[in-house]
């Protein structure tokens, strides 16, 4: 079985929180934070806490909602440059505590979806291969993340296009952004390049980050290919506690629910969900 961990878009990094993380089992977390709280992050206390109750940051996710600062595949030159500086440092601090992997959305949008996105995939390289050999230089890597719409990276031949651009690059996939590929192919393809996961539901029309089992994906099929491209990483969550838009539960999500469904997941039992109702059509 895999460790099982949160990313913290769910939860505010506070004492009682990682108290209550280690109370149910989840020992690892991913830091991801709204654009504009990633300033107001203090490395060194989040580090502190971590250690006093044995949780283990396994990850960083790089600020990635603003297209004007953080897009490394803008049109625009100072943005992409202005994108990796805020990145280079992340690194550097996330580095300085112990993380050692960072995940990497390689653009916003919208992308085009003609003969001009190669000049965007070709500025998202030229990055993403200097970040890779930053993060090396820090003892750390990029983990390049799979999206979806006109976003690049939307399909396994592109993220595999993008981190062509350096062998040190891996792959973060998300379970939830795949709109045209599949995900059991997405991880036969690039299943010995990624090192950390994404993981939540939905039913392939858009993202919904619900919880495994509120949508439409085989978790258990999806698990086993994993392990069998030889996964060893963490099994990481990527939703909130609350109902998003797109479903009604009659109560919020907590740590607990997380832990139950990955041990659901791994041990091929019927995964249980909170009773809800969801609603596709306000994707």
């Amino acid at each position: 079985m895999l460790n099982v961990g949160m990313s913290s878009c769910a939860f505010a990094l506070t004492e009682e929180n990682f108290k209550k993380l280690g109370k149910t089992g989840i020992k690892n977390i991913e830091i991801s934070l709204a654009y504009d709280k990633y300033p107001e992050l203090d490395y060194k206390q989040t580090k502190k806490l971590a250690d006093e109750y044995g949780i283990n940051l396994w990850s960083f996710h790089l600020p990635f909602s603003s297209p004007w600062t953080c897009d490394i595949a803008s049109h625009e030159e100072g943005v992409r440059k202005k994108a990796v500086d805020i990145w280079c440092d992340c690194i550097r601090r996330g580095a300085d505590i112990g993380i050692n992997k960072f995940v990497a959305h390689p653009s916003s949008e919208p992308k085009p979806e003609d003969e001009q996105r190669a000049t965007f995939i070709n500025y998202a390289k030229e990055n993403l291969d200097y970040l890779a050999e930053f993060a090396a230089k820090q003892g750390a890597i990029i983990a390049v993340e799979d999206l979806p719409r006109t976003c690049l990276g939307r399909t396994a031949d592109e993220i595999a296009d993008l981190v062509s651009a350096n062998d040190k690059l891996r792959v973060c996939f998300d379970t939830n952004h795949l709109l045209i590929d599949d995900n059991l192919g997405f991880v036969e393809k690039l299943g010995n390049k990624i090192v950390t996961i994404h993981a939540s539901d939905y039913f392939f029309v858009d993202e919904c980050h619900w919880l495994p089992g509120e949508g439409e994906i085989d978790w258990h099929a999806l698990y086993n290919k994993l392990i069998d491209c030889g996964y060893n990483g963490v099994w990481m969550y990527e939703l909130g506690f609350k109902s998003p838009r797109t479903l009604t539960r009659s109560r919020d999500l907590d740590f607990g629910d997380f832990y139950n469904n990955a041990m659901e997941i791994m041990s091929g039992k019927p995964l249980t969900v909170v009773p809800g109702e969801k609603h596709p059509e306000l994707l």
